[in-house]
């Protein structure tokens, strides 16, 4: 039987989780909502990776810079994990190639930007199929810049009902710095109505 555990260290080559790990991952597998705030290279990204690759759908990760995009694709892809990016920074081809790998369910990790998200051609693609978790990484970003520069993402609670499938919700797993002020941790999880 496949394990948080044993994803842990066949697919990423840990033996052990670091503190809090493992009690993040068996909330978001449990389908609730979820707030990490750890500190940096506390393994924040690692909490709602193996969730992915023990659900059934699609987890979508909202990140709010391309270079970090690419990195984390990247760097998991090097593990076998099969993740992509669609974001500006693919041709029109790539773009197109990549949301067909998400729709014929190859992909487990799907990285966007707030704004990438709110497309019609993307919504109505993660509207087609199941998808389990709806992440939002580097959170910590929204108090750093505020909530009027990166307007998109107080939107993502509409997404987040658009995407979800009756008896499939979709969760949302928030993945703060330990910096982060109390006021985006606020914001960020309060629905709006």
């Amino acid at each position: 039987m496949t394990t948080s555990a044993s994803i842990l260290k066949s697919t990423f080559g840990y033996d052990s989780f670091r503190p809090l790990q493992q009690e993040v991952i068996e909330n978001v597998l449990a389908k609730q909502d979820t707030l990490a705030v750890m500190p940096t290279g506390g393994g924040k990204s690692l909490c709602y990776q193996i969730p992915s690759l023990m659900f059934t759908g699609l987890t979508v990760v909202i990140s709010p810079l391309i270079a970090l995009m690419k990195d984390q694709v990247e760097q998991l892809r090097a593990f076998g994990v099969p993740a992509l990016f669609i974001n500006s920074s693919l041709s029109p081809q790539e773009y197109q190639e990549n949301m067909e790998y998400v729709r014929k369910g190859e992909v487990k990790l799907l990285y966007v930007a707030p704004e990438t998200l709110l497309t019609k051609r993307i919504l109505d693609l993660l509207s087609s199929i199941q998808v389990d978790c709806l992440t939002i990484d580097e959170a910590h970003c929204i108090s750093e810049w505020g909530h009027d520069f990166r307007p998109e993402y107080r939107q993502l609670v509409e997404v987040r009902k658009k995407i979800s499938k009756g008896s499939v919700p979709c969760i949302n797993c928030h993945c703060h710095t330990a910096c982060t002020s109390r006021y985006s941790q606020h914001t960020s999880l309060h629905k709006q109505e």
